[in-house]
């Protein structure tokens, strides 16, 4: 049987949240058995964990600060988010990063969020969730001093070129792929490179409730991204590295339930 697991979904937070026992019902009928919810500052963290909490083994959160939120970043934001970690329910630290794209927080502010939750990563040997968007060099220099240290690290929702890819892969990072794949205008680089990425590095996103995958058809009216959309995603990686859909997806699976240490 095909399985599936999505993860990075905007559950809290975004238009998902106010439907998601029909999110969770639509995603379950197309064999997305988990989904992995985002966290992307301390106070969204915290009903991430309460969330999950109503929805055992199907929901599971990450708890951290975006680069967008940086600027929240404190002297007290640490002891936060280690309280938050400590829920069953979490199982990575972020979504944190680099994004130099819309600069929402200034680069000065993000790094050192970026470096504090790295730093508690290793502390608390959890793995660690990551964003880059056009700060690729910055964000390989500073995850390279913590790499040797972290027990396990995915960049989340890569759009990259093939040197990129091969940055990321020399420091045993796993690589997520969203619907950008399926995007005949922006996703190209990425639909020729993506047959670079080794078995036991991919794991599968939507991204939800953003980036819609383009190729979908009949074209959903709403614009509004779904977990339930997560096989046309792997059937799309599958067919770019000339692959059987059951065996990536099957790939896929164990790969997120290994790398998040899920039962």
């Amino acid at each position: 049987m095909t399985r599936y697991i999505d993860i990075a979904v905007n559950l809290i937070g975004s238009k998902l949240e106010h439907q998601i026992e029909t999110v969770l019902h639509e995603a379950h009928a197309a064999a997305v058995e988990k989904q992995i919810i985002v966290g992307s500052n301390l106070e969204e963290s915290a009903e991430v964990a309460t969330c999950c909490k109503q929805y055992p083994n199907t929901l599971f959160g990450t708890a951290g600060v975006h680069p967008h939120y940086a600027s929240q970043w404190s002297d007290q934001s640490s002891e936060k988010l280690l309280s938050l970690l400590s829920h069953d329910s979490i199982v990575a630290v972020g979504e944190c990063g680099l994004d130099f794209n819309r600069n929402f927080s200034t680069p000065d502010q993000q790094l050192k969020a970026f470096e504090s939750q790295l730093e508690i990563a290793v502390q608390t040997q959890m793995p660690i969730y990551m964003h880059c968007r056009d700060a690729h060099n910055e964000f390989i220099q500073l995850v390279k001093q913590y790499r040797p240290q972290l027990s396990n690290a995915v960049l989340h929702c890569f759009t990259g070129s093939r040197s990129e890819l091969e940055d990321c892969l020399e420091l045993d990072l796993f690589i997520g792929i969203t619907g950008w794949v399926c995007d005949e205008r922006r996703g190209q680089t990425l639909a020729e490179c993506i047959k670079y990425i080794p078995n036991d590095r991919l794991m599968l996103e939507t991204d939800s409730p953003y980036l819609l995958p383009r190729n979908l058809k009949p074209k959903p009216k709403s614009g509004t991204n779904y977990p339930k959309y997560l096989p046309h995603i792997a059937d799309t990686v599958a067919n770019l590295r000339q692959q059987s859909k059951e065996f990536l997806a099957k790939q896929c699976f164990d790969n997120t339930m290994d790398f998040f240490g899920l039962e």
